[in-house]
């Protein structure tokens, strides 16, 4: 079995959701972990695990993010970190992945199913494997406990319920 770590200088978490309907608001999670077991270099059926601090959530607005870490939305200081554990890692066509588990955000777990893309293995600096993906998706913010909203005086939301992922990872061999 073969082991790899997320190398949190070389990788993204983010995360976009509609803003007044009109709009995009573009986020990220600046503290997270993730680890890969595989069976070897294909990473075929491999169990993939992530976290992140619910409190690391960067928006580049120091408002919208204390909201966000409030009871309200994350709720940072009852729930501090996001979790998920895949079921299923199936390779497609073309270096792609389908990625079936189970993502559990304020203490709620749901199933979801994320694409990934395969994007290869190098040798680092330190001549340890690299290998790189990229990981997106949609999770509806509702079926997560994060249920704020208001509705503007046209009758339009402040917030979208649906919430695109986009997770650039670069994993590093564990020798």
């Amino acid at each position: 079995m073969k082991k790899w770590k997320i190398d949190p200088a070389h990788s993204e978490v983010k995360f976009k959701v509609k803003h007044l309907v009109v709009s995009t608001v573009t986020g990220q999670f600046n503290k997270f972990d993730a680890e890969i077991e595989s069976e070897n270099d294909s990473f075929e059926n491999a169990k993939i695990t992530f976290s992140a601090e619910t409190n690391s959530i960067d928006t580049k607005n120091e408002q919208r993010d204390t909201h966000l870490k409030s009871a309200d939305f994350f709720d940072a200081e009852k729930f501090p970190e996001l979790k998920f554990v895949s079921k299923k890692f199936v390779k497609l066509p073309d270096g792609k992945f389908e990625m079936t588990g189970d993502i559990t955000i304020k203490g709620i777990t749901k199933e979801v199913i994320l694409n990934a893309e395969f994007n290869g293995i190098a040798r680092g600096f330190d001549n340890l494997q690299v290998a790189g993906f990229e990981v997106t998706g949609k999770l509806n913010r509702f079926d997560f406990g994060l249920q704020w909203n208001v509705m503007t005086e046209a009758g339009g939301i402040v917030v979208g319920q649906d919430v695109k992922l986009e997770i650039f990872a670069e994993m590093k061999e564990v020798i």
